[in-house]
């Protein structure tokens, strides 16, 4: 994740310099600090609505459009704190409480944004729930079990029409007043009428109530199994969060009105929450939300949002990447504005393909002659979510960088890795309604175990980053003995089998080699085959054209590494995408690799099956 080139700025202007110490204990575990204290962070989030509203009350806060032809919907921050204490007396008034929070079933959208706000204003707590277990989900299963661990006081909806559904599914499980910023819809409470409701003394009284550990939110984990755990976001954890990323983002702290983001990432989850919009709100910028998302048909609301607001860093996910690498191919003005005015892109939610990194740096030479910086972080739903950031020079894709500063991390041994645990004011106490869980979440010194492993990109300087390792539970041995570290392995087989793999899925666990379960690209294979686009999924993965094309993918992948670790003998194509009920796939894309072995134990077995004749050999 190089960061040291900037457009318009020297790289000293832009980030900190990262000073780090190891301390190496005689017990084999390293401790890896930050030898920057943490500064005092804001009591709450709402101090800072507060602090722009009287400072910048005119500036752009948040921004949306109807489609890629309509104006922008602004909202300033005046205006934004007015209906949020207006929003806020009217959640008073309701009673809701942490035992009775705001839920959210929407996509992003500036009353998803005001409403949640007004409920954390208040020492409230907000939970927005992936849209995707309303709207795409058969059976509400999870849906079901968030609202009854939850017990709602309030469910926001954009309009109770699509989501009707699953608000007849969850609709026995509490007693909440629903609300919905569809004017027509005459079975909720229009969200324009709370927005005008009178405000009280008792929402300054509520505001100033709260403290560092009053609880923010709650945001869920996407469990492949079961119900998924709602892990407690306090008011400390966003704002050390937030506070830490100053530190590491220098250029933060003039950025202001420059600093504008244009953003798809969900706020039900932390990546697009808790990173994207509480850096607006900290640092007083602005935030068009983008309603498109990097998936085919809407892809191209999100090019058309580009076109119009270029944001001063351009975060995604690896398959916005992807998709993004191929418009700019196409679009020679788009491509000139973008690495002309974008500071720098910050990729997270999966490591970065190297084969991305490596186009989005030949793109940008080719434009303007330099290398656009690419960064990165690290964290999770439990870390709020920064635990690691990369502000320095990387020469390649996976340096996850080094510990904020107030943020412990202690590497322990694990086979022949290094599991990461972490400390920090930045991570949850815990669980809500889940004390047997939350204890069995941090060893006896209080570091949150996240399952993760980590390398140094050199032991002898921990101030050069670390390097994403793959996930301790994810790994497993041949028969040979030798360790399959799937999430590196992942990340090279896309990458050997691009465009045509969207992403991949590792198996030959208790077996003598690797084999991979795909999930193709269909708008590039078909592209590949030559076929129309109502070419049939079956005809696709079927065609010799894709299926030579994987094989010779698997031969290069083989050729990189001839270690029987290091490369997939067989892949399997799978006909069905990944599924939101099974727990197979998030919001952000990314695969749920135990949730698909589990679900489809049947492609495995084919995998398996020597006599098959649907996997891939390879060449």
């Amino acid at each position: 994740m190089p960061i040291a080139v900037a457009r318009r700025d020297n790289p000293e202007s832009l980030f900190a310099v990262p000073s780090i110490v190891a301390d190496r204990r005689s017990d084999g575990s390293i401790i890896l600090t930050s030898t920057v204290p943490l500064r005092e962070a804001a009591r709450c989030i709402g101090d800072w609505l507060e602090q722009w509203a009287r400072q910048t009350p005119d500036r752009v806060f948040l921004a949306e459009r109807a489609s890629a032809d309509a104006p922008w919907r602004k909202v300033t921050y005046r205006e934004a704190l007015r209906q949020v204490r207006a929003v806020a007396a009217w959640i008073l008034a309701q009673g809701l409480s942490e035992a009775h929070p705001l839920v959210i079933l929407s996509d992003n959208s500036v009353d998803h944004a005001l409403f949640a706000l007004a409920a954390m204003h208040v020492g409230v707590p907000s939970a927005a729930i992936s849209p995707a277990y309303s709207l795409m989900s058969k059976d509400f299963d999870k849906l079901k079990s968030m609202v009854s661990l939850l017990e709602p006081g309030a469910i926001y909806v954009a309009s109770t029409k699509s989501f009707a559904a699953a608000l007849e599914a969850i609709d026995p499980l509490h007693r909440a007043k629903v609300v919905s910023s569809d004017a027509g819809d005459s079975n909720a409470i229009p969200f324009s009428a709370i927005a005008a409701t009178a405000v009280t003394p008792e929402v300054d009284a509520a505001f100033a109530a709260i403290t560092p550990d009053t609880i923010a939110k709650f945001l869920f984990t996407s469990g492949s199994t079961g119900t998924p755990k709602a892990v407690i976001n306090t008011q400390r954890m966003l704002t050390s969060s937030q506070e830490a990323k100053a530190q590491t983002w220098s250029f933060l702290e003039a950025a202001r009105e420059d600093l504008v983001i244009l953003d798809w990432l969900p706020w039900s989850h932390t990546f697009g929450a808790n990173h994207n919009f509480n850096l607006v709100l900290r640092n007083g910028g602005s935030l068009y939300i983008d309603g498109g998302k990097p998936v085919p048909g809407l892809f191209a609301t999100s090019l058309a949002n580009l076109r119009s607001v270029m944001p001063t860093v351009y975060f995604n996910v690896p398959r916005g990447f992807d998709m993004l690498i191929s418009a700019l191919r196409g679009d020679d003005e788009l491509r000139r504005r973008f690495f002309s005015e974008v500071k720098f892109a910050f990729y997270a939610g999966a490591a970065l393909p190297q084969n991305m990194w490596d186009a989005i740096e030949d793109l940008s030479v080719n434009t303007v002659g330099r290398a656009l910086p690419m960064v990165s972080a690290w964290g999770a739903t439990e870390t709020s979510p920064l635990a690691t950031d990369c502000h320095f020079q990387a020469s390649r894709s996976g340096n996850i960088g080094v510990p904020i500063p107030g943020t412990e991390l202690k590497l322990v041994a694990s086979g022949d890795k290094l599991e990461v645990r972490v400390r920090g004011p930045n991570v949850t106490p815990g669980y809500w309604k889940a004390p047997d869980l939350t204890a069995k979440a941090f060893d006896e010194e209080g570091f949150y175990l996240i399952g993760d492993a980590v390398k140094f990109a050199d032991p002898d300087r921990p101030e050069l980053g670390l390097f994403f390792d793959g996930r301790v539970a994810e790994d497993f041995k041949l028969n040979s003995g030798t360790w399959v570290s799937v999430g590196t392995l992942r990340v090279a087989g896309i990458a050997a089998l691009a465009p045509l793999a969207q992403d991949i899925v590792v198996c030959g666990h208790n077996g003598d080699e690797v084999r991979f379960l795909v999930f193709p690209n269909l708008v590039a294979c078909r592209a590949h085959a030559g076929l129309p686009d109502s070419a049939s999924v079956a005809e696709v993965i079927g065609h010799e054209a894709v299926r030579s094309a994987i094989a010779k993918g698997l031969a290069a992948l083989k050729a990189q590494s001839g270690n029987s670790s290091g490369h997939a003998t067989r892949a399997l194509l799978l006909a069905e995408p990944p599924s939101v009920d099974g727990g197979e796939i998030t919001d952000k894309g990314y695969i749920n690799q135990r949730a698909v072995l589990t679900r489809r134990a049947d492609a495995v077995a084919k995998l398996n099956d020597d006599s098959c004749s649907e996997w891939i050999r390879c060449a």
